[in-house]
C-alpha cells in the first residue's frame, strides 16, 4: 500500500544539475521525516540530506552548498536539487520516510534511482 516512487536519475555531465523527486502514497506524508540516501558500489549507504516534518534540513558535508532538499506536503513529494555535480556523486539514490510514535515505528524506502556523473 505504501509506495515511494522516485524519478529524475540518469547520466549527467560533471558540473551539471539533476533534480530527483519522490512521490509518496498510502501514508500520512506530512508527519514523516524524509531523507535522501545514496550508496556507491563497495561503500556504505549514507545520508545525503534530510528534512523533518517541521521543515528543518541537514546535509552531508560533502554536498553542503550544492544540494537542496525540499518538500511539498500538498503534493506528497520530497525533492533533491543537485547542482555542480561531481563524479564522486555517482551512486544509487534512495528516498526514505520515517515516523516514530510512542508505540510504533514506520520506515519506508523507495526503489532507488541511479545517478551517474561522467567526467
Amino acid at each position: 500500500q505504501v509506495q515511494l516512487v522516485e524519478s529524475g536519475g540518469g547520466l549527467v555531465q560533471t558540473g551539471g544539475s539533476v533534480r530527483l523527486s519522490c512521490v509518496a502514497s498510502g501514508m500520512i506524508f506530512s508527519i514523516y521525516d524524509m531523507g535522501w540516501y545514496r550508496q556507491a558500489p563497495g561503500k556504505q549507504r549514507e545520508l545525503v540530506a534530510a528534512i523533518t516534518s517541521g521543515g528543518s534540513t541537514n546535509y552531508a558535508d560533502s554536498v553542503k552548498g550544492r544540494f537542496t532538499i525540499s518538500r511539498d506536503n500538498a503534493k506528497n513529494t520530497v525533492s533533491l536539487q543537485m547542482n555542480s555535480l561531481k563524479p564522486e556523486d555517482t551512486a544509487v539514490y534512495y528516498c526514505n520516510g520515517d515516523f516514530q510514535s510512542y508505540s510504533r515505528r514506520r520506515d519506508y524506502w523507495g526503489q532507488g534511482t541511479q545517478v551517474t556523473v561522467s567526467s
